[in-house]
């Protein structure tokens, strides 16, 4: 019997001492009432929001609803907390005088609850920072807002680290000689986030605007990041241009065009009568002149001048501004004019002229016959000497031997 009793003695010593000096039973109780707060959490949190929600909709702005539905994660985070809290109590991790890894470990959930509410409503409150956007910027106040959000996570780990008794100052210092040595070695990275902010300060480009950066890129600009800018080009494949390009290359913004330039050689032919090229030339003005899609002197120059003769043409230099700067709209108005302008053409009773050459033949050159050799070597002449060509000469064996 007092054997059993030794066991039983020993198995309560293990139960109440074993688990990190705890007690066994308070330590499940513990986890149970943890695990019961992570079930429950979803639930309570949906029903809070749903609460707050019911109030902000009474309201004529949208803005505490997004505060609202911002809040929804660290609000799902309070069962967490006070099921951590009661574990504690339970288990007794705290200390009398309030200190102790449970109650710090409390406060570090509520710390990372609150800044986490404070990053996730910085995104909804940046909305009361439209007067500044006429200032410096959608894209600038967005960056601020970022900057914001880093700034709360930093702050917050810093928070958590004095909770446990980790002192911040020489991280800083280290983190400061740390800097030098990667801004030593990161010297492109810094130069494009400067870029970005004298990209942005000046207001070059928005998104959605189209850029020519010369020798880079053409497109349309989607995002303006802190390293890059992402600009979408015509065949719609993405490119990702460093800011330090966009700062010290020209950009040109077509997106801030007043007008829209039509420059066009008009070349007709050659026959085409002085009174004929006065006519083309002013009947197309005053086209130009009574249409409410092309801009008008002063505004802009308008010109319909004979230019220079070329190989095969007279050719005019027709130059004008239409009012839009949407590329479709401006192809629209470009068509119309080059239907106005060939019927102007063929009713002064001319045409359009086109690439052509002439070619004039000559009688020729005498041709020269070179004079015919005898099998004697001796030079014949058919046209002194007629008869040559009819009595050919023939030597016979005699005859060669009186030569002899």
């Amino acid at each position: 019997m007092e054997t059993m009793n030794d066991l039983w003695a020993i198995v309560v010593d293990v139960w109440t001492t074993s688990f990190l000096g705890l007690n066994v039973g308070q330590a499940l109780v513990g986890l149970l009432v943890v695990a019961l707060a992570f079930a429950v959490r979803g639930l309570v949190g949906w029903a809070i929001t749903k609460f707050l929600l019911a109030h902000a909709q009474k309201t004529t702005t949208q803005m505490d609803e997004k505060v609202v539905r911002a809040l929804s994660g660290p609000i799902r985070m309070i069962p967490i907390i006070i099921g951590v809290y009661i574990a504690v109590l339970i288990v007794g991790l705290d200390q009398p005088d309030g200190e102790g890894p449970g109650l710090n470990l409390v406060r570090t959930l509520i710390v990372i609850a609150i800044f986490w509410a404070l990053h996730n409503v910085v995104t909804p409150i940046s909305y009361l920072l439209r007067p500044l956007q006429r200032a410096l910027g959608p894209v600038l106040v967005d960056w601020l807002a970022k900057t914001l959000r880093i700034l709360f996570v930093v702050v917050g780990a810093g928070a958590v680290l004095q909770l446990w008794g980790i002192p911040v100052a020489p991280i800083v210092a280290g983190l400061g000689l740390f800097g030098v040595a990667v801004g030593l070695g990161a010297q492109d990275l810094f130069k494009n986030l400067i870029s970005g902010l004298l990209v942005l300060t000046e207001k070059r480009f928005l998104p959605g605007e189209w850029i020519l950066v010369d020798g880079v890129v053409e497109g349309t600009v989607e995002q303006i990041n802190f390293r890059s800018t992402l600009v979408r080009r015509f065949d719609r494949s993405p490119v990702y241009v460093p800011n330090s390009f966009l700062s010290d290359r020209a950009v040109t913004n077509f997106s801030r065009m007043t007008h829209r330039r039509i420059r066009w050689m008009v070349g007709v032919e050659y026959k085409t009568t002085k009174e004929q090229l006065q006519y083309i030339r002013d009947k197309t003005l005053e086209w130009l002149d009574n249409h409410p899609g092309f801009a008008k002197p002063p505004e802009v120059a308008t010109f319909m001048r004979v230019d220079s003769f070329g190989p095969s043409s007279i050719d005019y230099l027709l130059y004008c501004f239409t009012h839009t700067t949407n590329w479709g709209e401006w192809l629209a108005l470009k068509e119309e004019l080059a239907l106005a302008l060939k019927d102007i053409v063929e009713g002064a009773g001319t045409a359009f002229a086109f690439p052509s050459t002439s070619v004039y033949m000559d009688d020729g050159v005498e041709v020269f016959v070179p004079p015919k050799v005898s099998a004697h070597g001796r030079k014949t002449d058919p046209d002194a000497n007629p008869d040559a060509k009819a009595a050919p000469e023939t030597l016979t064996r005699g005859e060669e031997g009186d030569s002899d």
